[in-house]
């Protein structure tokens, strides 16, 4: 069972604006299915596939996982292993989160945003482009998106730090109706019933 953390004003303003976010993005999914498709007949039909189509795939399905990857921590989808920690009171697994986002996450994502930046910079300067004939230019474009999507999801998890740390300091956790997160979740279910 996920921890029912208070909201806080930041958490408030912002938690709905990356829920959108990844509502809005998981819409390349979409698109990407549709460049496949258009790619496969190009090959079976005409013989002969697009190089700008493959490429361009490989970019999306490297966007969407990075705003997949957003959506997923903000909507607290992620993966856990529960076994022990789902048993344990309610501040315990706050810690355990609070640990978990200050030792592993946030330098994780810090060191990564890091040497990202220079690695789009260098990218931006050469004027990259694909080595492939007939492939996409703008290579740095790709590569800018690592460095920005991982900056959006450390904000959000210094926004779920903030949480966890206000379910510690004592705040009450708030309603469902009240909880952005939740309520999202709850109008996902009831559109999929």
């Amino acid at each position: 069972m996920a921890l029912q953390l208070p909201h806080n004003r930041v958490s408030q303003i912002l938690e709905p604006a990356l829920i959108r976010l990844g509502e809005i993005s998981s819409w390349i999914w979409f698109v990407l299915m549709i460049i496949v498709v258009i790619n496969v007949a190009l090959r079976h039909v005409v013989g002969e596939g697009r190089v700008e189509l493959e490429e361009l795939q490989w970019h999306l399905n490297a966007i969407g996982f990075l705003m997949a990857a957003i959506y997923t921590f903000q909507m607290d989808g992620h993966i856990r292993i529960d076994l022990v920690s789902s048993r344990l009171p309610e501040r315990h697994q706050a810690w355990i989160e609070a640990y978990g986002i200050v030792l592993m996450l946030l330098p994780f994502l810090g060191l990564v945003v890091w040497f990202a930046i220079p690695f789009v910079g260098h990218s931006w300067q050469a004027g990259e482009v694909s080595q492939s004939p007939g492939g996409l230019p703008y290579r740095w474009f790709l590569k800018a998106v690592l460095p920005i999507a991982l900056t959006i999801l450390f904000v959000a998890a210094l926004i779920r730090l903030a949480r966890v740390w206000a379910l510690l300091s004592g705040a009450s956790a708030t309603e469902s109706a009240a909880d952005p997160v939740a309520a999202s979740a709850s109008g996902h279910n009831e559109q999929s019933q």
